[in-house]
C-alpha cells in the first residue's frame, strides 16, 4: 500500500513538472500590459499583474561553454542563469531596462550588500523631477527600498558601472522592461543568488548593442530529474 501511494505521489509530481513551460524563446503575449517594453509609467493594471510561472526559479538544462559560477543575463527573454556546469544551471526571472535603458557587456560582481541603501544618480533625480517625482539623495535599506533585500554591484574592471543585480519592492515587475538598466529579481530569488555568487563572478549581459560578443548558451528546459529528486 505504501509503495502504491508513493508511486502515485511520484506520478503526480512528474505530471506537474511536465506541465511546466519549457520553451523560453517564444514571443511575449500581447495581453501582458508591459510586454511592449515601451513605458516607464507604472499603471494600476501593471501593479495587479501576476508574474507568469515561467519566471519562477527553475533548475534547467543549459548548454554553454561558460565556466561554472558565470552569470548569463538574457535581457530579451528576461532570464538570468547561474551556470553550474555539466549542462546545468539555475534560471531566475528578472526585470530589465525599459526602451533606451537596455545595455549589454561583460562585467563582474564588484561588491555585495545586504539590504543596501539606494543612491539614485543625479541624472535620474533630475529626469524624474521633470515628471513630478522627487527622489531622495539617499534612501536607507529596508522593505520599501527599491533595491530590495540584496544588491550585487556590477563593475567593469575596477570601475562601478552604476548597474546592479538587485531585489525589488515591486515583485510584479519581474519579466518586464521597466528599470533604468539594473537587473531586478524578486527578493527570495536575489537572496538565493547572493548566497551562491561570489565577488569577482563573471556576468554576461546579452542585450542591445551586442557588446557582450559571442555567447554560447542554449536553454533546453526544465531539468526533470533534478527538479523531482534534487541534487
Amino acid at each position: 500500500m505504501l509503495t502504491t501511494k508513493k508511486n502515485a505521489a511520484m506520478a503526480a509530481v512528474l505530471a506537474a513538472v511536465l506541465a511546466l513551460p519549457v520553451a523560453v524563446h517564444a514571443a511575449p503575449g500581447n495581453n501582458d500590459p508591459a510586454n511592449s517594453t515601451a513605458s516607464s509609467v507604472v499603471t494600476p493594471q501593471m501593479m495587479k499583474r501576476e508574474v507568469p510561472d515561467k519566471f519562477k526559479r527553475r533548475l534547467v538544462r543549459l548548454s554553454t561553454n561558460e565556466a561554472p559560477g558565470t552569470i548569463i543575463i538574457d535581457t530579451n527573454n528576461k532570464f538570468l542563469y547561474l551556470v553550474e556546469g555539466n549542462n546545468r544551471a539555475i534560471r531566475y526571472g528578472v526585470g530589465v531596462g525599459r526602451d533606451g535603458f537596455g545595455w549589454s557587456g561583460v562585467v563582474k560582481i564588484g561588491r555585495k550588500v545586504e539590504w543596501p541603501s539606494w543612491r539614485p544618480p543625479e541624472e535620474m533625480r533630475v529626469r524624474e523631477a521633470r515628471h513630478g517625482h522627487v527622489l531622495p539623495v539617499v534612501q536607507q535599506g529596508g522593505p520599501d527600498n527599491p533595491l530590495g533585500a540584496r544588491a550585487m554591484y556590477l563593475y567593469k574592471g575596477n570601475q562601478d558601472t552604476i548597474f546592479r543585480i538587485h531585489g525589488t519592492n515591486q515583485p510584479w515587475s519581474i519579466g518586464l522592461n521597466l528599470s533604468s538598466g539594473c537587473i531586478r529579481m524578486n527578493n527570495k530569488d536575489v537572496e538565493d543568488l547572493y548566497a551562491r555568487a561570489d565577488i569577482g563572478s563573471k556576468v554576461i549581459v546579452v542585450g542591445p548593442g551586442n557588446k557582450q560578443g559571442d555567447v554560447s548558451f542554449d536553454d533546453r528546459g526544465i531539468d526533470l530529474l533534478r527538479t523531482i529528486f534534487g541534487g
